[in-house]
């Protein structure tokens, strides 16, 4: 049953913004940058609550359940709402009917890498060895249902190549071991990958956005390098539990998006490699409904099982 939020809201006591990862990541900087503006924005406190595990869905499964009143707030990415749906036989909540769509934050897109030790010039280059050594080839990735894991599962499933997921407990660890030749490639954020590509300590093969990067205009994207339908951008968004009355759900989105435009926090975005966007809540449910649909399909296609 919805929960009506009450007439003075926010005021009477502290809003949560849930992350569902540990601090430091991309999630937490952006919840809590977004978070402290939202506060003076609204004249309330909003409290960041890390509540990290289980590939995002402790969290998320906290804010399913919670009261529709306004109070708590779920700051996420497209694992929890958009991939681990798929691999885990039992949610402890739906992605789609336990939320309220809030905006959609920003997206991140990703380079595929491999280190200066190997000797791959291109994606092509990459997957012709894949091929000729089926088994051999490892790709690293931040952990089991992540994004980072599912592009190297579309890549093996676009080239019919067999190669070995090899999942790390976060971002940086598996960007140690692409550096020191442990893991063939990976899929990486590009602000986190790019100081290595520019120390030459890695070398970058392409990118998953729709258009070059700024910051890597020599890099091809995936569709110049060959591979179709090859767009992968992680987004970063905000719900709130289903039932959150709409005048709440507004205020909150109209709050958050101007936020979104605000020096400090684009600056800080940048720096982050995050696009900003501030979209409508339809604009997210419907960007949430179609990665629901492809990475099912991945995820199906690919074989992939979840640990």
């Amino acid at each position: 049953m919805p929960v009506r939020a009450q007439g003075d809201w926010p005021t009477g006591r502290p809003i949560t913004w849930v992350v569902p990862y540990p601090p430091g990541g991309t999630t937490d900087i952006l919840g809590r940058a977004i978070a402290l503006r939202l506060g003076t924005s609204l004249g309330a406190t909003v409290i960041v609550d890390n509540k990290a595990g289980a590939t995002g869905t402790i969290g998320s499964a906290f804010v399913a359940k919670a009261p529709a009143d306004g109070f708590t707030l779920l700051g996420t990415s497209i694992g929890p709402q958009a991939i681990v749906p798929s691999l885990l036989p039992k949610m402890a909540y739906d992605p789609v009917k336990a939320f309220e769509p809030i905006t959609l934050i920003g997206t991140i897109p990703h380079v595929l890498i491999v280190g200066n030790g190997q000797t791959f010039r291109t994606v092509a280059e990459l997957v012709a060895e894949a091929k000729s050594k089926p088994e051999v080839l490892s790709f690293a990735s931040g952990g089991n249902g992540t994004i980072l894991q599912m592009q190297g599962e579309l890549l093996r499933l676009q080239t019919g190549t067999r190669m070995t997921h090899v999942p790390y407990k976060g971002d940086t660890p598996a960007i140690q071991d692409v550096l020191a030749g442990h893991a063939t490639f990976m899929f990486a954020p590009v602000a986190a990958a790019l100081p290595h590509i520019q120390s030459g300590r890695l070398r970058a093969l392409a990118v998953t956005s729709a258009a070059r990067l700024k910051s890597l205009p020599n890099v091809p994207t995936m569709g110049e390098a060959g591979f179709k339908d090859f767009v992968v951008e992680q987004w970063q968004a905000v719900y709130a539990p289903a039932g959150t009355p709409a005048r709440v759900v507004q205020r909150l989105h109209e709050n958050i998006v101007r936020i979104l435009k605000d020096a400090e926090v684009v600056a800080m975005a940048d720096k982050l490699g995050v696009t900003l966007v501030g979209s409508t809540p339809k604009q997210l449910a419907d960007t949430q409904k179609a990665d629901l649909a492809k990475w099912a399909r991945v995820i199906k296609d690919a074989n992939v099982k979840a640990d």
